[in-house]
């Protein structure tokens, strides 16, 4: 955690850079605790058995300690896992980009994008900075939420007025860099005097910074998938905890018996007056004694109440109940789980839109360091690959019928699930295959006369024979 110098305190809005970086570290430091617990909540790592009596803790931390239940990291991991940016379409220019597919490879997005959207889902927030390295290439560094804080402009809610990042490494030495329009101001790795950071102008005239909000609204903060999943992800390790404690406590049926005068040791403490097992039989003296047992525990009740807290689960966060394993008896057909996932599915595309559209504008930001007139291209959309699944028998069919209605081949291929670079190469293929079409077609029919004049000549021509028939003829003659 990288503390504030003392003495740095910002009232009103900042004029100077320290003002700036305390306002930002100060908004940092305010979020920091709801992240922490996002990601607890994700990796399920949060606290076990806290719903337990401390009497039952203390028997069972070590019985327990490794349990866990945890649905969050399901309920994200089922929709990042269906976002992948296939690539980024110029209409201008008549399709897929191939300087954006270059940017994207050079700075291996396409594992790294994966992160970009979990972080989002999970955080709320995760940020990507751009700029340019000693060869003026387009460098994209992800950040995620608990090192970058940014400031929007009066007003809006698109444009950035600053942004700082707030970066320790593993020595704990810290990092500390500003943007604004204007100017960018970096404090020394290991410095932790603010005055003491160098300024310099800013290239771009732009905050090289782009968030990546999770379903920002108008008035209001973006907010994290798991906001509304995690009182009943509590719910249920509750019951579950119970459930677990009832199987060691109460699960085996108990014995009792009356009438049975209770003998005591020297020190006065009661003696166990059978010994159990398989081979042993329950006997008393006294026609008065009686023997029976209490009934275990039933847990199908924890079983039915932790299946309807995960249908509450489904339904908050839009993830299929099969996703779960809750549907008991045979597994559902291919048309009913595409109809399950469909809120899913639009769960995704929405994401898409927010994501998407952060992706654009770093394109855009690539372009402009390499100073391409494209970085001022508003038409540029990001092409995702299908988030919906399908048997392939489905998906084919669909394609051929929209191929009826003259849809260009590439965007089939597009939704069949071809990547950028595999269409590259089906271009190349297919320019192969009509040269050598044409190198074919180029030698034409040949003349029919001159096959047969060629068909006399040989039929003229002495045969050429071979040992055999020579020895042959000559031993005819004979």
């Amino acid at each position: 955690m990288i503390i504030p110098p003392s003495g740095y305190t910002s009232v009103g809005p900042p004029s100077t850079e320290i003002d700036w970086l305390a306002f930002l570290q100060g908004k940092l430091t305010n979020g920091r605790e709801d992240l922490l617990k996002y990601r607890s909540y994700y990796e399920g790592e949060q606290q076990k058995l806290k719903f337990a009596q401390a009497r039952y803790q203390s028997a069972f931390r070590d019985l327990f300690n490794d349990w866990r239940d945890n649905f969050c990291g399901l309920i994200v991991d089922s929709a990042t896992e269906r976002m992948r940016v296939d690539g980024f379409r110029i209409p201008s220019e008549g399709g897929m980009s191939k300087e954006a597919r270059e940017f994207w490879q050079r700075n291996s997005l396409d594992s790294l994008s994966n992160a970009v959207h979990l972080d989002a889902m999970v955080c709320g927030r995760a940020y990507v900075i751009v700029w340019g390295d000693e060869k003026n290439e387009p460098i994209v560094t992800p950040v995620s939420a608990d090192e970058m804080a940014v400031q929007y402009k009066a007003g809006s809610l698109t444009e950035l007025e600053a942004a700082a990042r707030f970066f320790m490494d593993s020595w704990g030495r810290t990092w500390v860099t500003l943007w604004t329009e204007a100017y960018v101001y970096e404090v020394p790795l290991g410095n932790t005097q603010w005055e003491q950071g160098t300024k310099k102008p800013n290239p771009l005239g732009r905050v090289p910074v782009v968030p990546f909000h999770n379903r920002s609204r108008i008035n209001g903060d973006p907010y994290s998938d798991l906001v509304n999943v995690i009182p009943i992800q509590d719910a249920i390790n509750k019951i579950t905890s119970d459930a677990l404690l009832a199987s060691e406590t109460a699960a085996y049926p108990q014995r009792w018996v009356t009438g049975l005068q209770i003998e005591e040791d020297e020190n006065g403490n009661p003696k166990e007056p059978f010994h159990s097992g398989l081979d042993k039989v329950l006997q008393g003296e006294d026609p008065e004694t009686k023997f029976g047992q209490f009934e275990a525990a039933d847990l199908k009740n924890y079983v039915n109440f932790i299946n309807l807290l995960v249908q509450h689960l489904s339904s908050v966060s839009r993830t299929p109940s099969h996703y779960f394993l809750v549907n008991q008896g045979t597994a559902p057909s291919g048309e009913a789980i595409i109809s399950a996932e469909a809120g899913l599915v639009s769960k995704v595309k929405e994401r898409m839109l927010y994501f998407g559209e952060a992706w654009e504008q770093v394109i855009r930001l690539c372009f402009q360091i390499k100073k391409d007139k494209r970085a001022e291209e508003v038409s540029l959309e990001t092409v995702w690959a299908d988030p919906e699944y399908r048997t392939e028998a489905q998906h084919i069919d669909a394609l051929l019928k929209l191929k009826q209605l003259n849809v260009p081949e590439e965007i089939l291929w597009m939704r069949a699930g071809f990547t950028s670079t595999e269409i590259e190469m089906f271009r190349e293929m297919r320019k192969t295959d009509a040269k050598e079409a044409k190198e074919v077609a180029e030698l034409g029919p040949q003349d029919p006369k001159a096959q047969e004049g060629k068909v006399a000549a040989m039929a003229a021509k002495q045969p050429q024979g071979n040992s055999g028939n020579v020895a042959r003829k000559l031993n005819e003659e004979k």
